[in-house]
């Protein structure tokens, strides 16, 4: 017997997304009989971000900060056509709508929403109680609980960066201390600007905090935002300033150390939060696309949404959100939907790998030397100036 022809799917190395994938293609197959066998690769960032170049998948998971030099490629299928005709179940007010926003560009839909979960503060609550400290409201505030927590003799670091130079990490951080701090990216003419007050003040901060052996991981360097979650799992961190989801997995992962001792809270300084989610797409070169569009529609249903959060990943839909069970087994989870009010995004350019390539360099340049603030931030200018950035 001759073996089954695959479905290939780019899958984000991330156990709860493998295992999901893995759920949700057999409940779909149990009952569309593809007969086709499912071949999903996870894959590290980098590696996964090429693959969009390669005609061997069917469907790809796809983080939005990728999509306006995806939509400039067309390697993905628009998928209008197909949700006005045959939309998921509650499309699309069944999500919030800053997760419709970002794969939609000029009325083209390029995927839909499967993971999500904005920046938020992310905190043991057992330690803050019997520490009687509140929730930080500004950096000075963080900073300093960072230090009245931080306990090496019992393993325990006030605080983590993911300060791993990947041209993601660090730049989330960079935005998120500039708009909490009432800073914007492009200046009122439009112009992208990083040389001002509010970028030079949280650098600054962020340069300080980073090399605060009394208050930082030790490993904060070679930490991606994964590992800093693992790490809080792992009862290492107090505090942290990360993904959504990390939170979700800290409270259910099998193992973590910290169950039952996790909450969440607004990001400190000015109401701001970050969202940069996942969309599944489906590859123009696919050798099955009327199966990839079903498949997508059926992860999109409340059902799979549900079966991914449980799996330790983030669902989009609202009604995940305010499920019972889902809430009983994370008890923070229905603050999601406060933290997306506030949500920011990553600009959507084409050119925003290279600039976020510049800022990178600013914030690494910052935390790795003594070269002035305002040198960094002029130099980042500069690089800036001689880019294309529409």
């Amino acid at each position: 017997m001759s073996r089954p022809e695959s479905f290939r799917i780019a899958v984000r190395k991330f156990g709860p997304f493998e295992s999901a994938i893995a759920k949700q293609w057999a409940a779909f197959d149990a009952e569309a009989n593809t007969g086709l066998r499912l071949e999903a690769v996870p894959m590290d960032l980098h590696p996964l971000g090429e693959s969009l170049a390669s005609d061997d998948w069917d469907v790809h998971f796809v983080n939005t900060d990728w999509i306006a030099s995806l939509a400039a490629s067309r390697r993905v299928l628009d998928l209008a056509p197909m949700l006005a005709a045959d939309p998921p179940s509650q499309y699309p007010d069944g999500w919030a709508p800053s997760l419709l926003r970002l794969h939609t560009v000029e009325g083209a839909v390029l995927g839909l929403p499967y993971h999500d979960g904005p920046e938020c503060l992310i905190f043991r609550k057992d330690l803050f109680e019997e520490a009687r400290l509140r929730v930080p409201q500004t950096w000075a505030e963080f900073h300093q609980v960072a230090r009245l927590l931080h306990s090496p003799q019992q393993g325990l670091s006030g605080t983590v960066f993911a300060a791993f130079p990947d041209g993601h990490n660090t730049v989330y951080d960079f935005c998120l201390q500039l708009w909490t701090r009432g800073g914007e990216l492009f200046d009122a003419a439009g112009v992208l600007r990083l040389d001002t007050p509010q970028a030079a003040e949280g650098l600054a901060f962020y340069r300080q905090i980073v090399n605060d052996s009394r208050a930082v991981h030790p490993l904060a360097r070679d930490f991606d935002s994964v590992k800093s979650g693992l790490a809080f799992a792992a009862g290492e961190v107090a505090m942290m300033v990360n993904w959504f989801g990390f939170a979700a997995m800290a409270e259910t992962m099998e193992g973590s150390r910290v169950s039952g001792k996790v909450d969440i809270a607004p990001i400190p300084g000015r109401c701001a939060s970050l969202n940069v989610y996942w969309v599944l797409s489906i590859a123009a070169a696919s050798a099955h696309p009327d199966v990839a569009w079903r498949f997508l529609r059926h992860c999109a249903s409340p059902q799979m949404d549900k079966l991914l959060t449980l799996e330790g990943a983030i669902g989009c839909r609202r009604s995940t959100w305010a499920d019972a069970e889902v809430n009983r087994v994370v008890p923070f989870y229905h603050k999601l939907a406060a933290l997306h009010d506030n949500a920011r995004e990553m600009p959507r350019l084409a050119a925003w790998p290279r600039i976020a390539e510049v800022i990178d360099q600013a914030v690494l340049g910052a935390i790795n030397t003594a070269t002035p603030i305002e040198e960094l931030l002029r130099t980042a200018q500069a690089r800036l100036d001689q880019l294309e950035v529409a």
